[in-house]
């Protein structure tokens, strides 16, 4: 029995980047031998232990063989005999088919190192055409790298779509692609790739029709790096990416998707608000309190910050009118919450609602200075 050091972490040590899981493929073991050791077993589908002490993922070496369409039909064999090398010509990128031993000697059989050299993200074998999921994570690790897809992979990628495969994909890892992708160092690299390869056309239809070509449209690749940049979080991003959508586009791919609520949420309030973001700075007070009410803002103040954000990326060369939207929002927020509901309800029984709207206007319109000055 021997263990190996393998994937990711080892892809992630050679580029000098920290490692934050450490994954291990065994080698000569079986899972009844596994258990004697202490090990703990995790899952139903795959031959993987947790380590009695430190926790951290074993996986006994194996290889897959395709008895359906999508990324659930496969049959896997994991047995003492199987060798580290199946183990590793059955992964789907190159830079992700290494694996280090005990002895620290790294196991490089279809040079993976030489890749990330150069910065080529490689099909290890034609077996990769047998999860459509890949095609995702190639976009998504394109994104995280800035690599450059080799063109051969990119070939098998564009086959796999016209063949169905990406079809077959549910909406639960589409959208774990690419929530992951767009949280990426290069969001519209993930983009690019998915239209270059055909897949963005099938997963999200609705994005693939702002395309006119094969680069990502300027405006939105400059609203995604400089998200990207500011380490703005996912809803912001999600809202960035559909901003020039109709509400009806963007709700249809939050559907196709699942995308959480508040990304439907902040897709729907960007695009809605659009407008009003543009001029928030200088909004009267029924048209501040009308955008505090539809994004509701009372109850939800986190939002404050996405619409700020939302609009930083918008005009990212512009910081003054970004910190300007912030402050308006957050001035005008604070009045409107300054009114004591309680009070006015009992002042005015027969039109709380109504009373209340009326004071938090005043509220507002108390820090704009009069007309004419």
């Amino acid at each position: 029995m021997k263990t190996y050091l393998v994937g990711g972490s080892v892809r992630d040590e050679l580029l000098g980047l920290p490692v934050q899981d450490r994954d291990y493929v065994v080698v000569g073991a079986d899972p009844a031998e596994m258990l004697r050791q202490g090990y703990k077993p995790v899952g139903a589908d795959f031959p993987v232990f947790l380590h009695p002490q430190t926790h951290e993922e074993y996986a006994l070496a194996r290889t897959e063989r395709k008895t359906g369409p999508g990324y659930k039909g496969f049959r896997f064999h994991a047995a003492p005999d199987v060798t580290l090398e199946d183990d590793l010509k059955r992964r789907d990128l190159t830079i992700n088919a290494m694996a280090r031993g005990d002895d620290g000697k790294l196991i490089d059989p279809h040079g993976g190192a030489a890749d990330l050299k150069a910065g080529i993200l490689r099909h290890v074998s034609p077996a990769f055409a047998e999860d459509p999921v890949r095609i995702l994570r190639v976009a998504r690790f394109s994104a995280r790298f800035g690599f450059a897809v080799a063109p051969e992979t990119l070939a098998l990628m564009r086959s796999m779509v016209t063949a169905g495969e990406a079809d077959a994909l549910v909406p639960e890892r589409v959208w774990q692609e690419l929530s992951r992708g767009l949280m990426e160092k290069s969001p519209a690299r993930m983009l690019a790739v998915l239209q270059e390869s055909g897949a963005l056309a099938r997963v999200a239809p609705e994005l693939d029709e702002a395309f006119s070509g094969p680069e990502v449209p300027e405006h939105l690749a400059a609203r995604l790096e400089h998200a990207a940049s500011r380490g703005y979080p996912l809803p912001t991003r999600f809202a960035l990416l559909v901003m020039d959508e109709t509400v009806e586009e963007a709700q249809a791919l939050c559907a196709r998707v699942n995308a959480p609520s508040e990304c439907r949420d902040m897709a729907r309030i960007a695009i809605r608000e659009r407008d009003l973001l543009e001029e928030a700075a200088l909004l009267d007070a029924e048209s501040a309190l009308g955008l505090i009410e539809r994004t509701d803002l009372l109850r939800r103040g986190e939002r404050l910050d996405r619409l700020a954000e939302i609009a930083d990326c918008e005009h990212p060369s512009d910081a003054r009118r970004a910190a300007a939207v912030r402050s308006a929002l957050e001035r005008s927020l604070a009045a409107a919450r300054s009114v004591d509901a309680a009070a006015i309800a009992r002042e005015y029984p027969a039109d709380v609602p109504g009373a209340i709207r009326r004071a938090r206007l005043a509220a507002i319109a108390g820090l704009q200075p009069p007309t004419g000055h």
